[in-house]
């Protein structure tokens, strides 16, 4: 659940009022010539203050992390994926890719046909999840921190729900951007 369904249960319900969540922001100082690649991609970049990478990232790190309200998560955070991502990618309508993900999409009855709504859907559940701090970590290096983010959708056949991991690339001021639609880990 939520923290704005639980704090919309305590205010109906009359129970505690949860924790809000504390998020962080990551600021890379420039207090020298040598700059970690690293961190400088960390930069303005915003994690669950539980769910952030190590911090000091390496021996004499300039990079601080500053508070960031909960309110500015939920209120500007954002989420994007290329359509190229769903069409010709996922469903590999150009035959180059091979790696038979759009098999797994095709056995719950999807199709090229519905990589709009694919992608609208993927990016809506990332965003709530990203916000509610349901992400888990992924590889960091010079391109960027990586984020895996658990998404479920109904198969068109029997309605049942399936679930897949997407990945995505954490941007500066609250923004995820998705690099994979369906991921490994």
């Amino acid at each position: 659940m939520g923290i704005l369904n639980e704090l919309f249960s305590a205010g109906v319900w009359g129970e505690k009022t949860p924790t809000v969540p504390k998020w962080k922001k990551w600021i890379h100082r420039n207090l020298s010539d040598n700059h970690c690649p690293e961190c400088l991609m960390l930069d303005g970049c915003w994690f669950l203050n539980d769910k952030k990478p190590i911090w000091t990232h390496h021996p004499f790190c300039h990079c601080v992390l500053e508070d960031i309200s909960y309110n500015d998560v939920f209120t500007k955070s954002s989420s994007d994926s290329a359509y190229s991502k769903f069409d010709p990618y996922l469903f590999d309508t150009k035959g180059e890719y091979g790696h038979g993900k759009d098999k797994l999409f095709k056995s719950w009855g999807y199709s090229v046909e519905d990589a709009k709504y694919l992608k609208a859907e993927i990016e809506k559940q990332a965003l709530e999840k990203y916000i509610n701090g349901d992400y888990t970590l992924g590889k960091l290096n010079d391109k960027g921190q990586r984020l895996s983010i658990k998404i479920e959708i109904a198969r068109k056949d029997t309605g049942s729900k399936v679930s897949f991991i997407t990945g995505w690339m954490v941007l500066p001021n609250g923004h995820i951007q998705l690099t994979t639609p369906l991921g490994g880990k």
